[in-house]
Parts: structure tokens; C-alpha cells; sequence
């Protein structure tokens, strides 16, 4: 049973447009890295201290926003893609290896989505005295938007190679066909 051209159309269509906004996300990662608040924009008035608001927050929410529809949309095409297969070969399975990439791209999701919030709202205004925890002011450690990066990359890829692996299995399990006993080849 081949799939319509019109699925292949929308599920290439579907993991360039999960690609891009994983790719976004990552460019938006390493710009926060940039414009994050620094050492020197801490204002300190002997007991009570200001952070300005900086364009990294700005630049984190619209980051957290790209990665959450990439993979929110690449898997969307992977159980499509799985369930659909499923209906037509009750003695499909999904490929081990997409099962692993899909545990990967999950767990990485995780952990750059807390990054990326907290992180994010590290960089909100911090006004005298309300701080960013009990009346403190924090200011984001270097290197956690690019690790965020580093870990979009890891998500993105670890769902795009999940997708794939389905595609090749299904393109495999196509050239096979079952016959019933007392059927001829």
C-alpha cells in the first residue's frame, strides 16, 4: 500500500517547517547568549540591588516558543507517520532506534525548556529590592543560552532522525507482502 504523494508533500513539508523552527530557536539561543545582563549592569546601592531588563528575555521567550512547535510538530509527523502504518500492518512496530531518538529528543526537551525559562526570566527586571528570588538579584551564568543551543540541536535532530527512521522502515515493510496460505506469487 504506497502513500499519496500528498502525504509525502505534507510530511517533507512538515519537517522543513520543523527544522526551521528548530533552527530559529537555536539562532535566538545564541543571541540571548549575547544580549544577556552582565556583571556590570548589576546595580548596588550598598543593601538593594537592580537588574535592568535586558533583550535576552525578549529573545528567550520567542527561543522557548520555536522550540516548543518544532517538536511539538515533528512529532506530531512521527505518530502520524507510526499510526497510520500501524492501521494498515497490525504487525507494525516502531524501529528501536526511533524509539531511542524519540526518549533522547524528550529528555533533552526537558532540560532546555527549564534552562530556557529560567534563564529567560533571570533577565526580566530585577527592581530594587523584589530581586529575582527573595529580594535577590541573579544574573545568568555564561554558557546557558549556548547550552540551550547545543541541546535544540540535539532535539531537533534526535526527532528529524526519528521521522526518518519510520520512513525507511515503511518503505521497507512495503516491498514485503504477507499471502495467505494457498496463495500463489
Amino acid at each position: 500500500m504506497e502513500s499519496s504523494p500528498r502525504c509525502k508533500f505534507s510530511a517533507i513539508f512538515s519537517i522543513i517547517i520543523s527544522l526551521s523552527l528548530g533552527f530559529v530557536s537555536f539562532i535566538l539561543c545564541i543571541a540571548s547568549e549575547i544580549k544577556r545582563n552582565k556583571k556590570n549592569d548589576l546595580r548596588w546601592n550598598g543593601e538593594l540591588c537592580y537588574l535592568p531588563s535586558s533583550q535576552a528575555f525578549g529573545l528567550g521567550i520567542a527561543a522557548l516558543v520555536c522550540l516548543f512547535l518544532a517538536q511539538i510538530i515533528g512529532n506530531c509527523i512521527l505518530f502520524k507517520n507510526s499510526c497510520s502504518r500501524g492501521e494498515r500492518n497490525n504487525q507494525y512496530k516502531m524501529p528501536v532506534i526511533a524509539k531511542i531518538l524519540l526518549l533522547i529528543s524528550w529528555l533533552s526537551f526537558g532540560i532546555a525548556i527549564i534552562l530556557l525559562i529560567t534563564a529567560t526570566s533571570m533577565n526580566k527586571r530585577q527592581p530594587y529590592g523584589v530581586g529575582w528570588l527573595n529580594g535577590e538579584c541573579y544574573i545568568v551564568k555564561s554558557g546557558t543560552f549556548a547550552g540551550s543551543a547545543i541541546l535544540v540541536l540535539v532535539i531537533v535532530g534526535s526527532v528529524i532522525g526519528s521521522i526518518l527512521s519510520t520512513i525507511k522502515t515503511s518503505q521497507e515493510d512495503q516491498g514485503r507482502k504477507i499471502h495467505k496460505w494457498g496463495d500463489t506469487i
